[in-house]
């Protein structure tokens, strides 16, 4: 439902926004126009086309591109959805690394100096927006320390800087959920009952406290990882990464309608499905939750 609700405001935003025959035509005549409208189908009223196009989707067929010589879609996204996948998924694991360890100090060395710091770096990250981020860093390392390219994709140094730019973004966030949620769990009574047994404070941090406080954390990373591939599209536009967000930006400045229909639908069948591994860690990290 979330798919194909996703699926019908995308078609009635395209549809509304413009002419793809204006651009693929701009000097013929009008009737040679209206051949090809005819010839691509969007010629039909507006509901036959979305009956039409609902109904190939469901078989993965979501039509020619407009622009790529009549490539299908659906292959265009597929070749570029790795690069994407391999973006998002190394910002997150940045973000994690940074922010579990960093969260958990500061909530056991509360109101010290790594807790304050902690805290400013939780504004500072969460009030850059991407865009703003990627062109510092590119300033920074590319242009003036010419330590890493300033854009393209295929060695692991061109992965660096849009790693950073979506992982600081991130980072903070999580940061303030494992902090928060160290903060309620460390003084419960299983916490306190494990210390008086003389187990070692770091073994009830990490052993006990850590995995009930996880719960809040991964409902978060599951939110996290859909604006993440949100993010992408920016960053990869900033770094010229030819992922899946940029081959999306271009088709819209294209009204390249398939194009962006496939790419919108690939990724919230993505997000619908970090949503369900997510549903399933709960049963893990909490017993008392059951799936029927």
């Amino acid at each position: 439902m979330v798919c194909a609700g996703v699926t019908l405001v995308t078609f009635a935003i395209l549809h509304a926004s413009g002419d793809p025959v204006s651009l693929l035509m701009p000097e013929a005549p009008e009737a040679d126009r209206a051949k090809l409208r005819e010839a691509l189908g969007l010629a039909d009223p507006i509901y036959v086309q979305f009956a039409r196009f609902f109904g190939n989707a469901a078989t993965g067929n979501f039509g020619k591109s407009f622009f790529h010589h009549g490539q299908q879609a659906s292959h265009l996204v597929v070749e570029r959805m790795p690069t994407t996948l391999i973006l998002t998924g190394a910002s997150m694991l940045l973000a994690i690394l940074v922010a579990v360890p960093v969260g958990i100090y500061s909530a056991v060395r509360r109101n010290s100096l790594t807790d304050h710091v902690a805290t400013g770096v939780v504004f500072l990250g969460q009030s850059m927006p991407v865009f703003l981020t990627g062109i510092m860093l590119i300033l920074l390392f590319a242009v003036q320390w010419r330590m890493l390219p300033v854009s393209g994709w295929g060695s692991w140094a061109s992965v660096v800087l849009p790693m950073i730019t979506l992982g600081a973004f991130t980072a903070p966030l999580l940061l303030r959920i494992v902090r928060s949620s160290m903060l309620e769990v460390i003084n419960l009574d299983y916490v306190r009952t494990a210390r008086a047994k003389g187990v070692s404070e770091w073994s009830v941090i990490l052993r006990h406290a850590l995995k009930n406080a996880a719960l809040p954390l991964v409902t978060v990373i599951g939110l996290q990882f859909s604006l993440l591939l949100g993010g992408a599209i920016i960053t990869e536009t900033v770094f010229a990464i030819p992922g899946v967000g940029r081959l999306i930006v271009g088709a819209i400045r294209q009204l390249d309608f398939p194009v962006v229909q496939a790419g919108v639908f690939m990724l919230a069948m993505i997000v619908v499905s970090v949503n369900f591994v997510v549903d399933v860690l709960y049963v893990y990290l909490n017993p008392q939750i059951r799936l029927r």
